[in-house]
């Protein structure tokens, strides 16, 4: 149960004389609490089985992800930013089905166990009602919401990031907290077979924390947290040698694929994406709603709130980490790239999520008893704040399903064509594509460039080969010979042509 240690409250114990002739009361029994956290977290899987999960597709990402361990589709391209951590979670279930709908499914439910899992290892640090409601407001960000039963690795970078940062604050108060020290490089191997370079940014404050702060100081965490990031990073290194030349020939190579690492000012780029851009790159779009990014202006004020609260209750330690870490997982977000996508900030979301609530609850209730006026007008915020998510998630998971039935038209049109499995494809959109007609996806250009024309023109003697050109755009030199037949008039692929090369020749029989 949640309540199975003991927090102190954040009310001033007073000494009163005791009643006369009073008989003593009967002792709560823990069984009788409510589980909170796990209530938290299987709302959160319902949430996303009810607005989610429906008829939602693979987007660009998830095909590279999901094909690399798929049973009848070719492994896409595996460009070097990427990790395989999250193709390892999903690979049980694709070895047993090739069903969208049954990977959202078993995404959903390992979603609201991971933020129970993460959240609990909060709890003899705060009270059960700030780490419930801290996992409320995380959990409702259409952020969280949207890529919850998406095989990407955000979300699960999130939930190791709040998880070591909770394993190293009980490490520090509680020298005999035998859990924490088991869960401390658990947690930071997760994040960093996930993601290893946030791992990276991660440890940084921990770290810097164990050896600067005379109450905390403990040398030994640090070998624990470099233990669990270099046992999470290993795949990710091993591979770098295999297949890129060097650890540091596949960081340049990452560098390059995002735009170059370097001062970059991202911060407008991030609250622009917020109004339901899974990616803004180049982020040079109008701001257009700036209601949906009202929240992110309020987030450094309600963290400093739950800072006061914090300090109040005599636990500073509970707000002041979790914000310096979700700072430093954010600086390459905010400041080092060239662009945005909301779910890299998750981590941050994640951390902050619990001063929040904590400032939340000393607003509503400062000494166990609820504000009438603070309670009416935190619950009206709240819900505004709750329906713009709603709407932003709404009109994300529409946008997908449309997208779903775009591809899978755009599928069947090329199988229609003959360009049917084993088959190629290349050019605009071939990688997310090939995931649904089941092709292999093969580029001649770009981060995930991985063959030749010579070699595409080679396999089209062997099987059947399409490269996609946008309405606006010229075929390539090399293809202008290729037959183009047009892909589809509506959709996401109206104009677009498919080149087809030249049938074989077949060769003419020998007469004697």
């Amino acid at each position: 149960m949640e309540e199975s240690r003991s927090v102190p409250d954040d009310r001033t114990v007073r000494t009163a004389p005791a009643p006369a002739a009073r008989p003593p009361a009967a002792p709560r029994s823990p069984a009788r609490a409510l589980p909170w956290l796990a209530l938290t977290g299987a709302v959160f899987t319902l949430l996303q089985l009810v607005l989610v999960v429906p008829g939602t597709g693979l987007g660009w990402d998830e095909t590279v992800y999901v094909s690399q361990v798929a049973r009848d589709v070719p492994a896409a391209f595996f460009s070097a930013p990427r990790a395989r951590g999250i193709t390892y979670l999903i690979a049980p279930v694709t070895a047993l089905t090739s069903s969208t709908t049954a990977l959202r499914l078993t995404l959903a439910v390992l979603a609201g166990v991971g933020l129970w899992a993460a959240l609990r290892v909060w709890r003899p640090l705060l009270p059960t009602r700030v780490l419930a409601l801290g996992g409320a407001l995380f959990a409702t960000l259409w952020i969280t919401l949207y890529y919850g039963p998406q095989a990407m690795p955000n979300l699960w970078t999130a939930y190791g990031v709040l998880a070591a940062t909770g394993f190293f604050l009980r490490a520090v108060q509680d020298r005999t907290d035998r859990r924490a020290l088991v869960g401390l490089p658990v947690a930071v191997a997760v994040v960093a077979l996930m993601r290893p370079p946030d791992a990276g940014w991660l440890v940084l404050v921990p770290a810097a924390a164990a050896l600067a702060v005379p109450r905390w100081r403990r040398p030994a965490l640090v070998l624990l947290m470099a233990g669990g990031l270099l046992l999470g990073a290993a795949d990710w290194v091993v591979e770098a040698y295999t297949r890129y030349g060097g650890l540091l020939a596949r960081l340049d190579r990452a560098a390059e694929i995002q735009g170059g690492i370097g001062w970059h000012l991202a911060v407008d780029d991030q609250i622009r994406s917020l109004d339901g851009r899974g990616l803004c790159r180049p982020c040079d779009v109008p701001w257009t709603h700036p209601v949906t990014a009202v929240w992110f202006f309020a987030l450094p004020l309600l963290t400093a709130l739950g800072v006061r609260a914090a300090v109040r209750a005599r636990r500073p330690a509970t707000a002041l980490l979790p914000a310096a870490v979700a700072l430093a997982t954010a600086v390459p977000y905010l400041f080092l790239i060239d662009y945005a996508a909301p779910r890299f900030l998750l981590p941050a979301y994640a951390l902050l999520a619990l001063p929040v609530a904590d400032g939340l609850w000393r607003l509503a209730a400062p000494g166990g008893r609820f504000r009438p006026r603070a309670t009416a007008l935190l619950a009206a915020a709240l819900a505004a704040h709750l329906a713009v998510q709603l709407a932003v998630l709404t009109g994300n998971t529409a946008r997908n399903r449309h997208m779903r039935q775009d591809f899978t038209a755009a599928a069947g049109a090329l199988h229609a064509m003959g360009v049917r499995p084993p088959c190629v494809l290349s050019g605009d959109h071939a990688v997310q594509l090939a995931y649904y007609a089941g092709c292999a996806s093969r580029q001649t250009a770009g981060p995930d460039a991985g063959t030749t024309w010579r070699e595409l023109t080679a396999e089209a003697a062997h099987r059947p080969v399409a490269l996609l050109v946008p309405p606006s755009a010229a075929p390539p030199a090399a293809a202008r010979g290729w037959r183009p037949v047009t892909l589809a008039d509506t959709g996401s692929f109206r104009g677009y042509r498919a080149y087809l090369p030249p049938a074989p020749r077949t060769p003419a029989p020998t007469t004697r």
